[in-house]
């Protein structure tokens, strides 16, 4: 059995995992509503098929997607940000 473990979510998107019993998740989902643009295609050359998804995600919800995942992943090191329990920490008490 699954649930979905919600790393960000808004009005327009949902950024999570399926959460199973004493596994850690490999995969993360998003799901986009009524996106501005999107195009689906495929390509075929010689070693297959290339499916490709191209969404036009709005600069502020990618902020907020960001932003999340950075703070779930405790990456702030990663990207020059604070690594303790300063402000925008997955461990500031302040949040």
């Amino acid at each position: 059995m699954s649930t979905k473990a919600s790393i960000t979510a808004g009005e327009r998107h949902h950024l999570y995992f399926q959460e199973y019993l004493n596994t850690e998740p490999k995969n993360v989902f998003f799901e986009l509503t009524r996106p501005r643009e999107f195009t689906i295609s495929k390509e075929t050359t010689r070693d297959g098929v290339i499916d490709n998804l191209v969404v036009e995600i709005p600069a502020a919800i990618m902020d907020d997607i960001a932003i999340a995942w950075i703070k779930k992943r405790k990456l702030q090191g990663a990207v020059g940000g604070p690594v303790g329990n300063e402000w925008g920490s997955p461990d500031c008490p302040w949040e």
